[in-house]
């Protein structure tokens, strides 16, 4: 069969392309990796990480090296470019899988297979989100094709030496996961197939020196830039300890079964329902299904026996979830897997008219490609709609599934206007401005998360104010730019009053306190009202 034409590849990526030029960087996560990144730069470390002055070994280095990488040529960090280490191995991974099953599909149902794993909530998020776990899942999508070629008869002189590199990279990338998903897979794999003994054509001597040696230099480069406690650290508390009993995401274990219904929505009900009525079937005929099935089987019970979870550790699953799925849906009557597209395309029916009836409960900045995008979806939905009741299954799924992207390409022209709730960027870039005309030297900020990586932003430490009365004190001193959330405001009537009697702007979400120019604040403080602006 003729390969995939490279235009719907663009196409995927145009479709997202507003929301990577347009969206501000999330405080929580995406700040917190541009501040580390800031520190390792600033203080010459390239394998030890470290978050204003704690030790930071969650991660391992690859992705912080592109962050790196980017401050490195730009002087600044730019969103789009930074996005492009999760959207194209997301593009890498699609097309990996669709190499995987070209010999067993065709071009229509491969684009439906892209469609649906493209818009699956949790991977369509973590491309356009600055995070690692795309960057594993590419090469634990790597490792595991790589295995597979070898298997089948396929492979390549170079693929036994690739594999274990991929498998590195995956733990390069994120960590332990990048080595249980693959190892485990192929493993239970040549299980199933009566096929133990074989496991040493894999990964035998050589691969594992290979794997070994790579992660020797890593480690070993860990101990001479941060010593033993660092090196410790990264194998022990982040590995060992979260896997038994976790200090962090620590959940029990049916975790997962709940959360993978929303993790791969909206496709979640057609790919368990094909899945479940092939095995009641016995349909899963190919080693191919049989692997893509071992996949997801062992390592979903795996993850979960873990005592650290969180719904994106299942990324490398989602592949196989979709791909397997179209193996094995013409195999199956569609009259008998029809209701898993009707639901969640009706549900895209209802939801822009709730979003409609709503919207004025909530408290945002308007914009017109809002409603253009919720009319978007609306449209595309019926379509759909209309393309289930005339029985074009595959059609209906590329059509809700263009639907999401468009809107999504619509809803992305919105995010200057939204951005002011979304991240911290032109709050820290108004109130540098004003600290710059009216000569104040101090950042402070009352309470809210991440506050301590606006040093992004500000080239300086903020400092964290922890309760009502020093946060009345800071001001009282002067010389102070005081940063508040509109959320803890709200909760304190002490803060609202105080409010009332001192100078602040108000962006977004968030209030900047700072005494004005020329202002007298013994006269502010006893109660002459000052007039707050607000800017949009």
């Amino acid at each position: 069969m003729k390969n995939i034409k490279p235009y719907p590849y663009f196409l995927l990526f145009a479709l997202v392309l507003p929301v990577l030029l347009f969206r501000d960087f999330t405080p929580n996560n995406e700040l917190k990796y541009l501040s580390i990144a800031d520190e390792a730069l600033r203080e010459g470390h390239f394998f030890t990480f470290y978050n204003q002055g704690e030790v930071y070994a969650d991660k391992p280095p690859l992705y912080f090296w592109f962050i790196m990488l980017c401050k490195w040529i730009f002087g600044e960090y730019h969103m789009l470019v930074l996005s492009l280490f999760s959207i194209i191995p997301a593009l890498v991974s699609i097309h990996v899988m669709n190499k995987w099953v070209e010999e067993d599909t065709t071009p229509r149902s491969r684009w439906n297979a892209s469609l649906m794993l493209y818009t699956s909530a949790f991977f369509i998020g973590s491309g356009l989100v600055l995070r690692m776990d795309m960057l594993m899942c590419m090469f634990i999508l790597l490792a595991l094709y790589t295995f597979y070629k070898q298997y089948s008869g396929k492979g390549r002189p170079l693929d036994r030496f690739l594999l274990p590199v991929y498998i590195f990279l995956a733990i390069f990338s994120k960590g332990p996961v990048g080595f249980i998903v693959p190892v485990v897979s192929i493993t239970v794999f040549l299980i199933v197939k009566k096929e133990i003994r074989q496991f040493g054509r894999y990964l035998g001597w050589s691969a594992w020196g290979i794997l070994l040696g790579l992660c020797a230099i890593w480690f070993g480069c860990v101990y001479i830039e941060g010593g033993n406690d660092y090196l410790n650290n990264l194998l022990f508390n982040q590995t060992v300890n979260r896997a038994i009993d976790s200090f962090h995401h620590k959940e029990a274990f049916w975790y997962y079964g709940i959360t993978i219904w929303y993790s791969i929505a909206p496709w979640s009900l057609l790919y368990i329902a094909t899945i479940i009525i092939a095995l009641r079937k016995k349909l899963l005929t190919t080693d191919k299904e049989k692997f893509f099935l071992t996949v997801i089987v062992s390592s979903f019970v795996l993850l979960s026996m873990f005592s650290a979870k969180l719904d994106i550790y299942m990324l490398p699953l989602f592949p196989f979830f979709t791909y397997l799925t179209v193996l094995l849906l013409p195999k199956i009557k569609e009259k008998r897997i029809a209701f898993a597209v009707y639901i969640p395309v009706v549900a895209f029916m209802i939801a822009p008219v709730v979003a409609l009836a709503i919207h004025n409960k909530f408290e945002y900045p308007h914009s017109i490609f809002i409603f253009m995008a919720i009319g978007v979806l609306f449209v595309f939905s019926l379509f759909a709609f209309s393309l289930l009741l005339k029985k074009k299954l595959y059609q209906a799924i590329n059509t809700a599934a263009l639907g999401i992207l468009g809107t999504l390409f619509v809803g992305g022209f919105a995010l200057p206007r939204l951005n002011s709730n979304i991240g911290l960027s032109e709050m820290a870039e108004k109130a540098h401005e004003i600290c710059e005309e009216e000569d104040i030297d101090h950042y402070y900020y009352y309470r809210f998360r991440s506050g301590e990586n606006m040093d992004v932003y500000l080239h300086e430490d903020p400092i964290k104010i922890s309760d009502e009365d020093s946060l009345f004190k800071v001001y009282e001193q002067g010389d102070c730019m005081i940063f508040l959330k509109e959320r803890d405001v709200a909760r304190s009537e002490a803060i609202m009053t105080w409010l009332e009697t001192v100078h602040y702007e108000k962006i977004g979400i968030f209030y900047l306190v700072h005494p004005s120019q020329g202002e007298q604040l013994a006269t502010t403080l006893a109660g002459e009202p000052n007039v707050a602006t607000v800017s949009q």
